[in-house]
């Protein structure tokens, strides 16, 4: 039996395109296979960035000072990566500054660069001493002002191939495979009082970060020593960053909830404790494996 070419390829050409997503078009006129060049843009962020924002209103926003958050997990890229590139981002601190920022629950102050910012108040402290200060200079600088809470903690664990699985078919030379892949990653965060060094917070939370694989390939003869071979596939992988910066987010709210419960600090509006946001985290329980 002879199969035509024409008829075989088409169907074969749209499961690759279909695959292979849209093809975009440079300036230059040369196409380009996959998403093509994008603009820079907002980071995206997951469902838990929805619920930061819809907390309640605190009845006092909370100083909170932030020296560092630290990658204790030890864990680098598996190969083919660069055995010195870490499996996850060395930024913690910044992100979570961010967090405590956008939560409308916390005033962060800066720590983190504090040796920065005090090298450029010496700077103004000794322009001052000079007859010909600049405007934004002779004013005397205030003090510092000093935090409430001490926030401490880091990214704990970042756990590989916690779950892997896939599936396939191949029929008359053509097959589809499907495969994916699931890692965790898991921060510590936890609310210090300044005064007494006591620990007054601490919550674990994880997050997946998940990728998944998929292509198609095609090895027939479609006529005497003429052979077809084709093959496609897209890779989807989670960014880990994301995944960390959304267990950030969780733990921040988690930990506001536990301080209302606890009364560390207080909501503006006591009947917003039935807010849904704070319900839905207040009854989250521990899974138990």
């Amino acid at each position: 039996m002879r199969i035509s070419i024409r008829s075989f390829a088409l169907p074969v050409f749209a499961m690759i395109a279909a695959l292979g997503g849209c093809t975009t078009v440079k300036s230059t006129g040369d196409a380009l296979f996959g998403p093509g060049l994008a603009e820079a843009q907002l980071t995206p962020r997951n469902s838990t960035y929805r619920d930061l924002l819809n907390l309640p209103t605190p009845k006092g926003k909370i100083l909170a000072a932030v020296y560092s958050f630290r990658d204790q997990t030890g864990q680098y890229k598996p190969s083919p990566n660069s055995s010195f590139s870490t499996a996850v981002t060395q930024g913690g601190a910044s992100m979570l500054m961010d967090v405590l920022n956008e939560s409308g629950w916390f005033i962060p102050l800066e720590r983190e660069g504090l040796q920065n910012l005090l090298t450029e108040r010496k700077i103004i402290r000794a322009a001052l001493a000079k007859p010909d200060t600049p405007a934004n200079n002779n004013i005397p600088l205030p003090s510092l002002v000093a935090a409430n809470i001490l926030l401490e903690g880091g990214v704990v664990a970042y756990d590989t191939n916690i779950r892997t699985g896939g599936a396939g078919a191949r029929y008359f030379g053509i097959g589809l495979d499907d495969q994916y892949r699931v890692d965790q990653v898991t921060v510590n965060l936890r609310a210090v009082d300044i005064r007494s060094g006591r620990v007054l917070h601490s919550v674990l939370t994880s997050k997946t970060v998940y990728s998944k694989a998929i292509s198609a390939d095609v090895y027939r003869f479609v006529s005497f020593r003429r052979l077809l071979e084709m093959e496609a596939g897209t890779t989807t992988n989670e960014p880990a960053q994301l995944a960390m910066l959304s267990a950030m987010e969780s733990a921040v709210i988690h930990l506001i909830a536990e301080g209302i419960v606890n009364n560390s600090w207080a909501l503006a509006n006591p009947e917003d404790i039935n807010n849904p946001v704070l319900q839905y985290y207040l009854n989250e329980s521990t899974h138990i494996m």
